[in-house]
């Protein structure tokens, strides 16, 4: 190996895509990707977009399609209502969706940040586009930012940051929507200063958002996100990613066409490193920076097809493909974890299939005995928590179960009616025949009913005299 090609490697990696040499920011000027890898990601980018500022405005049954109230510990997802109670149903979602990114890490790489991500779709769909269309390209941008200040770099600096401004208080107000509804939001926008705290959260969520997107940008996905950091444990040689194909492209070199190649077929036109987001160069192999957006693969191919090259230099392939020629192996680790997720797949759709919207609890009032009354009946005092967790009220009944002549006796009010979104607190007397109470302590069940629909059947203890 040569003395510089030494020299290369001991430095390699020596520092992140977002460091120069000297230790200052290296400000990446990415340029417009095309292809078909871009078009398909673009389309999909449009579909989320819409799907993120469209969901607040739907409504089924008067409710909010997604509200996540993390406030008043309120959330409905579907439109089915979740309580507090409810949380271990959001303890088994999370952790099915832990499993589920390792295990589409371990199977495709950082497939979710170029594709998914909302930094990503944000940032180049959104930010970087602008940027495109006021600034213009890479060259173009750099030229701007190392120019004097004059009116047209005043004008399109200001243009720029403007709308940048713009959307970030869209995004945040977008937010807020799935916090307090859309309902809600648009009483609170007509009268601002009833709600000043909550406006200059709403303002200091905007303009993080601004930040973000306007001069944090590549580095939360270069050194912020823990993902990044995540996906060097998960990866394995068999991991899908996007990848140089160095047997193929090494020794690089300039393209003659009037001379016959004796190098490999990357040219050395560093496109692909002109048009990644996070200003890496993929072919010094898997890197952290990576996110998987397809930029380079696209255009490699534009510039292989140029040259009546075959395409895929850079691919979507794992290591042991690129080194072996070995084609994709769903490992027994891949299987592993598609099992475990099928089964906590499963076991979430049954937990929310079987969810209640109506929760009882009977339980015998604190510190009280039985009573005997005049007609000779044993008779206990009882306290029940009822919640309704739908968004009406619902007018239900108590039932008592498999005793004869047995009776309920509500304290208060005869007729129950549930209030809605409410956890709704009951006493009443359960009265048995005293020849029927023939232990010290025996088991009752008593159902509830809304009309005919039996809603659900609770047991409790009922204490009599000793026999």
């Amino acid at each position: 190996m040569r003395e510089d090609e030494l020299l290369q490697a001991d430095s390699y990696r020596d520092r992140i895509s977002s460091v120069t040499e000297g230790g200052k920011r290296n400000w990446v000027y990415a340029l417009m990707p095309e292809g078909k890898w871009y078009s398909i990601r673009q389309k999909l980018a449009w579909l989320y977009l819409a799907v993120f500022f469209v969901i607040p405005f739907i409504k089924v049954n008067d409710m909010p399609f997604v509200l996540i109230n993390v406030v008043d510990g309120k959330f409905i997802l579907f439109s089915k209502i979740f309580w507090p109670q409810d949380f271990f149903i959001f303890a088994v979602a999370m952790i099915t969706f832990i499993v589920f990114i390792a295990l589409f890490t371990v199977v495709y790489g950082r497939l979710f940040c170029g594709w998914a991500c909302p930094q990503t779709i944000f940032m180049e769909f959104v930010f970087r586009r602008i940027e495109w269309w006021i600034e213009g390209s890479p060259s173009q941008q750099r030229k701007l930012n190392e120019s004097p200040w004059t009116a047209t770099k005043i004008g399109k600096k200001t243009l720029k940051h403007a709308l940048f401004l713009g959307f970030s208080w869209l995004i945040a107000n977008t937010f807020l929507a799935y916090v307090v509804g859309i309902d809600r939001l648009w009483e609170m926008m007509g009268q601002p200063l009833e709600h000043i705290g909550l406006l200059l959260g709403l303002l200091g969520f905007a303009l993080l958002f601004y930040s973000v997107f306007a001069f944090v940008r590549d580095i939360v996905c270069t050194t912020i996100c823990p993902y990044g950091r995540l996906q060097s444990v998960l990866f394995d040689p068999d991991t899908m990613q996007i990848a140089y194909d160095h047997k193929r492209g090494e020794p690089r070199g300039k393209y003659n066409k009037n001379a016959t190649r004796t190098f490999g077929d990357c040219i050395d036109c560093k496109k692909c490193v002109q048009v990644c987001p996070t200003g890496i160069d993929i072919r010094n192999g898997v890197q952290m920076e990576c996110v998987g957006c397809t930029a380079c693969i696209d255009a490699c191919d534009a510039v292989m097809e140029k040259l009546s090259f075959p395409k895929g230099l850079i691919r979507y392939a794992s290591e042991n493909e690129i080194n072996t020629g070995r084609k994709f192996r769903f490992n027994n680790r891949m299987k592993a974890y598609t099992a475990l997720l099928v089964l906590l797949s499963a076991l979430m759709i049954g937990l929310v299939a079987t969810r209640k919207t109506i929760d009882v609890y009977v339980s015998r009032a604190r510190g009280q005995l039985f009573q005997e009354t005049s007609d000779n009946k044993i008779s206990n005092l009882y306290e029940a928590k009822i919640i309704n967790k739908t968004n009406k009220d619902l007018p239900i009944s108590l039932q008592l179960d498999g005793v004869d002549n047995g009776a309920i006796r509500l304290v208060g009010n005869p007729d129950i009616v549930l209030k809605k979104e409410s956890i709704n607190e009951i006493t009443f007397f359960v009265d048995i025949p005293k020849e029927q109470v023939v232990q010290r302590s025996s088991h009752i069940a008593l159902s509830v009913y809304s009309g005919e629909r039996h809603i659900q059947t609770v047991e409790t203890k009922f204490l009599g005299p000793f026999q």
